[in-house]
């Protein structure tokens, strides 16, 4: 059990809880702290304006709101703004924002009743998803749309996902005897005023971004096999001289994959030898293409783009985001914008980017396997069946290239495509949810792609029957892929493999040997 408030969730967190059904429970002190401060605040806001307590919201700030209407307010609140519309999120991306909703709130800095933290840790563990449209927030005042669906299933309105299903959430609370949460002086607006959802879902996309990058390079590592490239290019020696440690890393992981290959080629055997001068022309390329020769400095990038994604939004989602802060330690209250999405939203889109750039580099190792010109070793298209009769991977490269293509014209950065909203109040916005989403369609291609380049990758191998010569590692993970897609010389459909393929890298994450 994951005791939320105890420590600081991390992206290993959320795949326990999320994809593994980890139960998560309520650190006592912190629910003690989240007590303490909806008391302080209970007593601190007499006679005093705060607001969203008894003020307007947003520009209408300026109108006080009586006492006998302030509850009331709260659930206006939550209801005006369930205006999202599009497909409603996955579940395990509701489940991801309702995870971190509840972090921030126990920070103890919200002034919540401990009601709120109570039940939606029950909604987590029973794997009661809050039914939340895609579109709707600009993520400054935080993901304002968003959050007010999940704060509707909250008070018990609205539809909720249970058992694979959209139910009235009146219905499913009646049957697992949930109480909604009330309103008690500004739960209302804590619920719907922060970062979220972007930040939920940024956390998956952290998850399946790491995964992806590791297919990416062993994908890599087995083309240079295919290949028989020489060794130096993901060297110690070649690669130390650069101090990025997403290149050593990723040199580091590719040496660890290739330790026991037999058909690496190793340069000081070869080149190095002193029996070369009669040779004018060389049959096997003296350096190999780049995008066989460069992968850690391609991939190195990628990875530290999404390690300091990573703890941008660690820190994030365990930061009190919404407005205003409760400081029951200082004994104030401080007005602000701490749920602004910029952080978030500035991450999504570079994460987006090096993704994209992954893909890239995916389709063009995928577009040498394919071209018999210029890798001299295999069949157009890698077809194992009668040339012209057959068409081995033709087809399926049409997608891989326009699912690249499309990743390059997602990567437009949402963080500044602000646009001025809310009677003007709201003058620069972060788009970050836009931004998570966007980055997660990026990551959910990007798998597309693999998945297709792994079976042209499996193919090749076949043709060239080098399996035994394979690497250890690469040994075990094709013959892992082959019992998905067995060796195919006949035109058969393809989409059904490419997503089995696709799942199956998305949810197996390689267990490399150990890194030298």
């Amino acid at each position: 059990m994951i005791r939320v408030g105890k420590q600081r969730l991390t992206p290993d967190d959320f795949y326990k809880i999320l994809f593994l059904n980890e139960k998560i429970g309520l650190d006592p002190d912190a629910v003690a702290r989240v007590t303490s401060n909806y008391e302080f605040l209970q007593e601190f806001a007499k006679g005093k304006v705060i607001y969203g307590i008894n003020t307007g919201l947003g520009p209408m700030a300026q109108y006080k709101i009586n006492n006998n209407s302030e509850l009331q307010l709260q659930y206006n609140l939550i209801r005006s703004h369930s205006a999202g519309c599009g497909s409603p999120l996955p579940e395990i991306y509701a489940k991801a924002t309702m995870l971190a909703r509840i972090n921030t709130f126990m920070q103890a800095k919200s002034g919540i009743h401990p009601e709120v933290v109570q039940l939606l840790a029950e909604l987590i563990n029973r794997n009661i998803n809050p039914n939340i449209p895609e579109h709707g927030g600009v993520g400054a005042s935080g993901d304002l749309v968003q959050l007010a669906h999940l704060a509707l299933n909250l008070i018990g309105e609205g539809e909720i996902w249970f058992e694979g299903k959209l139910q009235p959430t009146a219905e499913v609370f009646a049957r697992e005897n949930l109480k909604p949460v009330t309103m008690h002086i500004r739960e209302g607006l804590s619920l719907i005023n922060g970062t979220s959802a972007m930040t939920g879902i940024g956390m998956i996309n952290i998850v399946h971004a790491k995964n992806l990058l590791d297919w990416a390079v062993l994908a890599s590592a087995m083309i240079n096999e295919i290949v028989e490239s020489y060794d130096d290019h993901f060297s110690d020696g070649l690669n130390r001289v650069k101090s990025h440690y997403g290149q050593n890393q990723v040199a580091r992981m590719m040496r660890s994959i290739l330790q026991d290959s037999q058909l690496i080629r190793r340069r000081a055997e070869h080149l190095y030898n002193g029996k070369t001068e009669e040779i004018e022309v060389f049959t096997h390329k003296v350096q190999e293409y780049y995008s066989l020769r460069c992968v850690p400095q391609v991939l190195g990038p990628v990875l530290d783009t999404i390690l300091n994604a990573e703890k941008v939004l660690v820190n994030e989602v365990n930061s009190a985001n919404d407005n205003p802060i409760i400081d029951s330690d200082a004994k104030n209250v401080f007005h602000g914008g701490n749920f602004h999405g910029d952080y978030v939203a500035l991450e999504m889109d570079k994460l987006k980017i090096a993704i994209t750039k992954l893909s890239m580099l995916a389709e063009r190792q995928l577009n040498y396997l394919m071209n018999d010109k210029m890798n001299q070793k295999l069949p157009p298209f890698v077809n194992l069946g009668k040339l012209g009769y057959n068409l081995g991977m033709q087809g399926v490269q049409f997608t891989a290239v326009s699912t690249v293509a499309e990743n390059q014209t997602l990567c437009f950065p949402m963080s500044i495509h602000s646009i001025t909203n809310n009677n003007d109040n709201q003058d620069i916005v972060s788009m970050g949810t836009n931004a998570a989403m966007m980055a997660k369609r990026v990551i959910d291609h990007s798998y597309i792609v693999l998945a297709i380049h792994m079976i042209t990758i499996l193919q090749a191998i076949s043709y060239m029957g080098c399996e035994k010569k394979l690497s250890v590692y690469s040994r075990k993970k094709f013959d892992d892929l082959r019992q998905i897609v067995p060796m195919f010389s006949e035109d058969t459909t393809k989409y059904k493999e490419i997503q089995q393929i696709a799942y199956y890298i998305l949810e197996n994450k390689p267990k490399f040997p150990l890194i030298d």
